[in-house]
C-alpha cells in the first residue's frame, strides 16, 4: 500500500507532504515527510507520475502506524500555532478561536465515511464526552494566550510537560502499564524543559503559568481521548468540541470583537483547516495506539519552533535552550522508539488524500 498527502500549503509557507507505505499484512509502515517551497513552481509537488523534487524531512523509519498518524497531527498543530502567533496582535484570543474552531471542522465534513451528524449526541460515554469538551476548550484558550504573550519557543518548552502528565494520567486511570526506562525518559525530557526555561533564574510570566495550566487540561483531554475514542463515534468527538467552543468563544469574544481583514481571515482558515486535520489524526492515532506511546511524539514541536522562531518571529534561542531541547527530543523519540507493541493497521486515514 503506498499513499500520498498534501498537509498543508498556503502562499509564503513551506508546504509539507507525507508518503506512507505499508505491505500487505503488516502492522507497521514505512513513512516519509518532505518540506517543498510552496511558492516555487520546480519544487511544487504534483500527484501522478509527475516528479517530486522536494528534500526528505525525516528518513524512513518503521514505526506504529499510530505513532506515524501522531508525527503529522502535531506537525500539523505546529504550523497552525505559528499561524496563531503572527494573528495574535490583532484580534482576541476568544475571536481567534472561534474562527479557527468553526473552520476546522472542514476536514471533518470531507473525510466523513458511514457516520451522520444526527447520531453526534449518541453516546457510550456522554459525561466523558462533556468533559473532554471542556478540558479542551479551557486548554485551547491557555495555549493561544500564551502564543500570544510569550516567546513561541517557550509555549513548547512548557508544553512538553504534557507526556508527563499523560503518563501520570494513564496509569492511574487507564491502568496502563509504563516500563521503568520510560520513567526514566520522561523524567530526564523534563529536565531539558527546565534548561529551556529556567526557571528561578529569571522572572517568570503569567503567560507562564497559564501555558503549565493547558499543559494539565491537555493530559487529561488526552487520556479521556484514549478511553473514549474506541467506543464513540468519531463525528461526535469531533461535532461536539467544535460545538462547544464556538458557542463559548462567540459569547466571550463580543466585548473586544474586531472585523478581520480578507487576509486575517485567511489566515484563520489555515489554522482551522490544520487543526481540524490534527485533531482527526490525533483520534484515528489514540485508537490503535497507548497514549503513552503516543505523549512523546509531542516533543518533535521542539524542531518546529525552532525553525518557526527564526525564520518568522526572529527568536533565536541560546545554546542553554538549544541543549535543553535537544535533550528532549532525544529522550522523547528513544521513549516512542524503544518499543514497537503489535498494533493492528486500519487503512482508513481521516485526513485530505490527494488524487483518492
Amino acid at each position: 500500500m503506498n499513499r500520498q498527502f498534501r498537509i498543508f500549503s498556503i502562499p509564503g509557507f513551506d508546504a509539507f507532504v507525507a508518503k506512507a507505505t505499508q505491505a500487505p499484512g503488516a502492522s507497521i509502515c514505512n513513512f516519509k515527510l518532505y518540506v517543498c517551497n510552496a511558492d516555487d513552481p520546480t519544487a511544487s509537488w504534483a500527484y501522478g507520475g509527475s516528479s517530486l523534487p522536494i528534500l526528505p524531512f525525516f528518513r524512513t523509519l518503521k514505526m506504529p502506524v499510530g505513532v506515524v498518524l501522531a508525527f503529522l497531527a502535531y506537525a500539523s498543530f505546529s504550523v497552525a500555532d505559528a499561524l496563531i502567533k503572527t494573528t495574535g496582535p490583532a484580534l482576541s484570543v476568544f475571536e481567534i478561536a472561534f474562527f479557527t474552531t468553526s473552520f476546522s471542522i472542514i476536514p471533518a465534513i470531507l473525510t466523513k465515511r458511514g457516520e451522520r451528524w444526527r447520531d453526534m449526541y449518541k453516546l457510550e460515554h456522554p459525561w466523558l464526552v462533556h468533559l473532554r469538551c471542556l478540558t479542551a476548550i479551557s486548554g485551547t484558550a491557555c495555549v493561544m494566550y500564551a502564543f500570544t504573550h510569550i516567546q513561541f519557543a517557550e509555549v513548547y518548552a512548557i508544553g512538553f510537560t504534557t507526556p508527563l502528565f499523560v503518563t501520570l494520567l494513564s496509569v492511574l486511570l487507564l491502568r496502563e502499564h509504563v516500563a521503568l526506562h520510560r520513567w526514566v525518559l520522561l523524567f530526564i525530557s523534563f529536565l531539558g524543559v527546565v534548561l529551556v526555561i529556567r526557571p528561578g533564574m529569571r522572572a517568570l510570566e503569567t503567560g507562564h503559568f497559564v501555558m503549565m495550566a493547558g499543559a494539565v487540561l491537555g493530559a487529561i483531554t488526552t487520556t479521556i481521548l484514549r478511553h473514549v475514542a474506541p467506543k464513540e463515534r468519531r463525528v461526535s468527538l469531533v461535532g461536539l468540541q467544535v460545538l462547544y467552543s464556538a458557542i463559548v468563544n462567540a459569547v466571550l469574544m463580543l466585548p473586544d470583537f474586531v472585523v478581520p481583514t480578507p487576509a486575517q481571515l485567511g489566515v484563520l482558515l489555515g489554522i482551522g483547516l490544520l487543526g481540524g486535520m490534527g485533531g482527526l489524526l490525533l483520534i484515528q492515532a489514540s485508537r490503535q495506539t497507548p497514549a503513552n506511546l503516543i505523549a512523546p511524539v509531542q516533543y518533535s514541536q521542539l524542531i518546529w519552533a525552532i525553525l518557526f522562531g527564526a525564520l518568522f518571529f526572529n527568536e533565536y534561542p541560546d545554546w542553554i535552550a538549544i541543549a535543553g531541547m535537544l535533550v528532549v527530543v532525544s529522550a522523547g523519540l528513544l521513549n516512542v522508539l524503544t518499543e514497537r507493541p503489535r498494533i493492528r493497521w486500519k487503512p482508513r486515514i481521516f485526513f485530505f488524500r490527494i488524487g483518492q
